[in-house]
Protein backbone atom coordinates (compact mmCIF):
# COMPACT_ATOMS: atom_id res chain seq x y z
CA UNK A 1 0.00 0.00 0.00
CA UNK A 2 1.33 3.52 -0.84
CA UNK A 3 0.86 6.19 1.75
CA UNK A 4 -1.80 8.96 1.61
CA UNK A 5 -0.72 12.92 1.80
CA UNK A 6 -3.31 15.23 3.31
CA UNK A 7 -3.15 18.88 3.55
CA UNK A 8 -4.93 21.09 6.07
CA UNK A 9 -5.30 24.18 7.88
CA UNK A 10 -3.64 25.40 10.91
CA UNK A 11 -2.82 28.66 12.60
CA UNK A 12 0.12 28.27 14.50
CA UNK A 13 3.32 26.28 13.34
CA UNK A 14 5.46 25.84 15.88
CA UNK A 15 2.28 24.56 18.41
CA UNK A 16 1.50 22.33 15.31
CA UNK A 17 5.16 20.99 15.21
CA UNK A 18 5.11 20.51 19.07
CA UNK A 19 2.09 18.30 18.75
CA UNK A 20 2.69 16.45 15.91
CA UNK A 21 6.66 15.99 16.52
CA UNK A 22 7.17 15.66 20.12
CA UNK A 23 3.45 14.85 21.59
CA UNK A 24 2.69 12.24 18.48
CA UNK A 25 6.59 11.39 17.86
CA UNK A 26 6.16 12.20 14.42
CA UNK A 27 9.29 12.54 11.66
CA UNK A 28 9.20 16.07 10.50
CA UNK A 29 9.79 16.67 6.63
CA UNK A 30 10.08 19.42 4.06
CA UNK A 31 8.82 23.25 5.72
CA UNK A 32 8.25 26.80 4.96
CA UNK A 33 7.34 29.36 7.06
CA UNK A 34 3.99 28.87 5.52
CA UNK A 35 3.56 25.30 6.05
CA UNK A 36 5.28 22.24 7.34
CA UNK A 37 5.28 18.16 6.14
CA UNK A 38 4.83 15.46 8.50
CA UNK A 39 5.38 11.66 8.14
CA UNK A 40 2.18 10.36 10.31
CA UNK A 41 2.67 6.86 10.59
CA UNK A 42 4.07 6.88 7.09
CA UNK A 43 1.87 9.44 5.73
CA UNK A 44 2.44 12.24 4.21
CA UNK A 45 0.31 15.25 6.40
CA UNK A 46 1.02 18.70 4.94
CA UNK A 47 0.12 21.67 7.71
CA UNK A 48 -0.47 25.25 6.23
CA UNK A 49 -0.47 28.03 8.03
CA UNK A 50 -4.15 29.78 7.75
CA UNK A 51 -4.57 33.13 9.64
CA UNK A 52 -8.26 34.03 7.97
CA UNK A 53 -10.84 32.31 9.18
CA UNK A 54 -11.83 29.43 7.19
CA UNK A 55 -14.29 29.05 4.69
CA UNK A 56 -15.28 27.00 1.45
CA UNK A 57 -11.64 26.30 1.25
CA UNK A 58 -8.05 28.66 0.21
CA UNK A 59 -4.75 28.36 -0.72
CA UNK A 60 -1.87 27.66 0.24
CA UNK A 61 1.68 28.65 -1.72
CA UNK A 62 4.22 25.55 -2.78
CA UNK A 63 7.34 25.93 -4.91
CA UNK A 64 5.67 29.16 -6.34
CA UNK A 65 2.16 28.05 -7.04
CA UNK A 66 -1.35 28.53 -5.44
CA UNK A 67 -2.66 25.00 -4.09
CA UNK A 68 -5.96 24.60 -2.70
CA UNK A 69 -6.56 24.09 1.19
CA UNK A 70 -7.55 21.46 2.14
CA UNK A 71 -7.03 18.80 -0.57
CA UNK A 72 -6.89 15.11 -0.33
CA UNK A 73 -5.09 12.70 -2.70
CA UNK A 74 -2.73 9.56 -2.83
CA UNK A 75 1.26 8.76 -3.54
CA UNK A 76 2.20 6.75 -6.31
CA UNK A 77 5.03 5.36 -7.94
CA UNK A 78 5.94 7.06 -10.76
CA UNK A 79 4.94 4.77 -13.51
CA UNK A 80 1.69 4.79 -12.07
CA UNK A 81 1.30 8.41 -11.50
CA UNK A 82 2.52 8.75 -15.53
CA UNK A 83 -0.32 6.61 -16.48
CA UNK A 84 -2.67 8.39 -14.86
CA UNK A 85 -1.39 11.80 -15.67
CA UNK A 86 -1.63 10.16 -19.25
CA UNK A 87 -5.18 9.34 -19.00
CA UNK A 88 -6.25 12.51 -17.25
CA UNK A 89 -4.81 14.48 -19.71
CA UNK A 90 -6.42 12.34 -22.72
CA UNK A 91 -9.74 12.83 -20.89
CA UNK A 92 -12.38 15.47 -21.86
CA UNK A 93 -13.74 17.67 -18.75
CA UNK A 94 -11.55 17.50 -16.28
CA UNK A 95 -11.21 20.52 -13.85
CA UNK A 96 -7.48 20.95 -14.06
CA UNK A 97 -6.28 23.48 -11.01
CA UNK A 98 -2.48 22.59 -11.85
CA UNK A 99 -1.73 20.37 -14.93
CA UNK A 100 1.00 17.72 -14.26
CA UNK A 101 4.44 19.37 -13.41
CA UNK A 102 7.44 18.81 -10.92
CA UNK A 103 8.37 20.69 -7.83
CA UNK A 104 11.93 20.21 -6.05
CA UNK A 105 13.75 19.19 -9.12
CA UNK A 106 16.98 18.44 -8.28
CA UNK A 107 16.51 18.21 -4.67
CA UNK A 108 15.75 15.55 -2.05
CA UNK A 109 11.51 14.41 -2.56
CA UNK A 110 11.58 15.59 -6.07
CA UNK A 111 7.91 14.73 -7.31
CA UNK A 112 5.62 14.97 -9.82
CA UNK A 113 1.87 16.29 -8.77
CA UNK A 114 -1.20 17.22 -10.75
CA UNK A 115 -4.08 18.62 -9.04
CA UNK A 116 -7.67 18.10 -9.98
CA UNK A 117 -11.44 18.41 -8.87
CA UNK A 118 -13.91 16.15 -8.82
CA UNK A 119 -17.48 16.91 -9.57
CA UNK A 120 -18.50 17.97 -6.42
CA UNK A 121 -15.38 20.41 -6.20
CA UNK A 122 -13.19 18.71 -3.81
CA UNK A 123 -9.60 19.12 -4.89
CA UNK A 124 -6.91 15.91 -5.39
CA UNK A 125 -4.10 15.96 -5.48
CA UNK A 126 -1.88 12.85 -7.00
CA UNK A 127 2.16 12.58 -6.73
CA UNK A 128 4.36 10.85 -8.30
CA UNK A 129 8.27 9.73 -6.71
CA UNK A 130 10.61 7.86 -8.64
CA UNK A 131 11.47 5.94 -5.52
CA UNK A 132 8.37 5.82 -2.33
CA UNK A 133 11.77 5.79 -0.10
CA UNK A 134 12.43 10.14 -0.71
CA UNK A 135 8.55 11.14 0.41
CA UNK A 136 9.64 12.68 3.23
CA UNK A 137 13.43 13.40 2.10
CA UNK A 138 14.16 17.28 2.84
Amino acid sequence: MTPFHLAFPVDDLEATRHFYCDVLGCEPGRASDSWVDFSLFGHQMSAHLRTAPQGNGSSGAVDGKAVPIPHFGVVLPMHDWKMLAERLEAAEGIDWLHKPMVRFAGEPGEQATLFIRDPSGNALEFKGFASLETVFAH
